[in-house]
């Protein structure tokens, strides 16, 4: 066993444009944005991303990262729609598999288990067949006979994930109230970067909370990377709420002007802008 400890930026050298990225947390809650912003400090690009999107496909869609989505949705939670997503999504920027939140959790299972699809009820009778045409159904081979959506594994080149605490041989826990999708995106990748609020001992996983709360396995885990605050402005409960007032900030300003503000340098350059930010609102 090795210490997978590294930082962001050497998490996302491992990258490639091109790749198919799963980003784990849900909405805007504990998304792994430290990791995203050092992805947007790069020069990766033309990435298919499969994500229950938040701010991270936002950022990604606005700075013209993404080539496809595959989501169930993209939300701020408190403001509905992603502003930043759908100004791409209107000018056609990217290209888009929409389906239902089942089926993007059936399509994971099936690449965590390496099955080429898992069948799922979800979507039959709605327009998701109409407007994902490439799907196809599957006849129950049993004397039920039932149709089923033979839903294709999401299979992931690679993942990032934030989650409350973590030891640096890749086991991960999270304290919230849900697991979101976090161990399946891992499992469904090749290699997975799982950022946290603090590296801590192995022993001390179990201190602070019961077991069942070991979400990531460390065989799924490529690389650690400490990053206190490093879901922020989302969610990473109970470590700290969402920031509403920076991402309201967010959604009302246009991307080059946010981008210039809050993104140009790293985490610490990232870290001080919030808190001139903070002190000028005041």
């Amino acid at each position: 066993m090795s210490d997978k400890t590294m930082t962001a930026d050497e998490a996302v050298s491992r990258l490639r444009s091109g790749m198919t990225l799963g980003i784990g947390g849900w909405g805007s809650r504990r998304k792994p944005m430290a990791l995203v912003r050092a992805l947007l400090r790069s020069g990766i690009t033309d990435l298919t991303v499969v994500s229950c999107g938040g701010p991270d496909v936002g950022m990604l869609a606005a700075a013209g990262r993404i080539r496809k989505l595959v989501a169930a949705f993209v939300t701020l939670d408190s403001i509905p729609l992603e502003p930043h997503y759908r100004a791409a999504r209107e000018r056609g920027a990217l290209e888009l598999m929409e389906i239902d939140e089942a089926m993007f959790l059936w399509g994971l299972r099936a690449a965590a288990g390496r099955l080429p699809f898992l069948p799922v009820r979800a979507g039959i009778g709605s327009d998701v067949m109409r407007v994902n045409p490439g799907l196809r159904t599957i006849t129950s081979p049993y004397v039920d006979g039932e149709t089923f959506v033979a839903m294709p594994a999401l299979r992931l080149d690679a993942a990032l994930v934030h989650l409350n605490r973590a030891d640096r041989l890749g086991n991960g826990q999270y304290l919230g109230p849900d697991p979101y999708f976090d161990d399946l995106f891992c499992e469904a990748a090749d290699t997975a970067y799982v950022s946290c609020e603090r590296v801590v001992d192995t022993a001390e996983l179990t201190k602070e909370a019961a077991p069942q709360t070991l979400l990531v396995k460390r065989h799924t885990v490529t690389g650690v990377v400490e990053a206190p605050n490093g879901a922020d402005f989302t969610s990473c409960v109970p470590d700290y709420g969402r920031d509403e007032a920076l991402q309201r900030y967010y959604a009302t300003t246009p991307w080059p002007e946010f981008a210039e503000r809050f993104l140009g340098g790293g985490e610490p350059a990232y870290r001080s802008a919030v808190q001139d930010w903070r002190k000028e609102r005041i």
